[in-house]
């Protein structure tokens, strides 16, 4: 392991290809993919379905392993380690929120949220406080000791969400997380994740929709397994209103 500098970014990325065999024929899902993320950033990866999203975020969060290239994290090349380092790594430092909520419906919700300290090495009771305190942190403090059953969806994703922040990762990946809710709905949980970036959070969500794209700091574009950079700010979402 390397050691930490204040310069070094979450993620970088450098050349990354990744190819599947379909049959006999090599499909190029990512080809020289290039993506450097700092800490503290928040960063939107836009593109339509089949653009490579999918694949990319399961790279990212060490899901699966690129084909050629080099993907360093917090300044460690992780394309090579052995299955059992990455798996540390994802579960320690890397948060992950998904369209779908993926809650135990017969557990209750601080219960959801610690248990994916599970086998991280915390006590119980340590556990349940710091699930407590990061449902507190997504406005749910008054609900975890409901099931999620009682909640409605966007206090699931929110529980969700608090489930992904409790180890405190260096990073959070969100893969289409508004794409099940309503527009109001939606609307308070891209709030959430501003909050959550001003407190220096380093958020990458991945999505599909030009307007969630643009609450970020940067904005980057992904077609056919390539990405384009689209800058920050009004330039930015002038390049995903124009769609470039």
């Amino acid at each position: 392991m390397t050691v930490e500098t204040a310069a070094e970014p979450v993620l970088e990325l450098e050349g990354i290809q990744r190819t599947y065999l379909t049959g006999e024929v090599e499909v190029s899902a990512l080809s020289d993919v290039n993506l450097r993320v700092e800490r503290g950033e928040y960063v939107s990866i836009v593109g339509p379905s089949g653009s490579g999203k999918s694949t990319l975020l399961n790279i990212l969060g060490l899901l699966d392993r690129p084909t050629g290239g080099s993907y360093r994290f917090e300044g460690v090349e992780v394309a090579g380690l052995d299955e059992n380092t990455r798996t540390a790594i994802r579960g320690r430092r890397i948060g992950f929120v998904f369209q779908a909520f993926h809650l135990l419906s017969h557990r209750s919700v601080a219960e959801n949220v610690g248990l994916s300290m599970l086998y991280t090495g915390v006590p119980a009771k340590e556990r349940d406080e710091r699930a407590r305190e990061a449902l507190a942190a997504v406005g749910l403090g008054h609900r975890a000791d409901f099931t999620p059953t009682r909640l409605s969806g966007g206090e699931r994703q929110r529980v969700a969400i608090a489930r992904a922040i409790v180890a405190e990762p260096a990073v959070l990946l969100a893969d289409e997380p508004t794409g099940n809710l309503d527009s109001k709905t939606s609307a308070a949980i891209l709030e959430l994740f501003d909050e959550l970036r001003a407190g220096g959070l380093t958020i990458v969500m991945i999505t599909h929709d030009n307007s969630v794209a643009a609450r970020a700091d940067r904005s980057v574009r992904i077609r056919d397994g390539r990405l384009t950079e689209l800058g920050a700010g009004a330039h930015a979402a002038e390049q995903l209103e124009a769609g470039a």
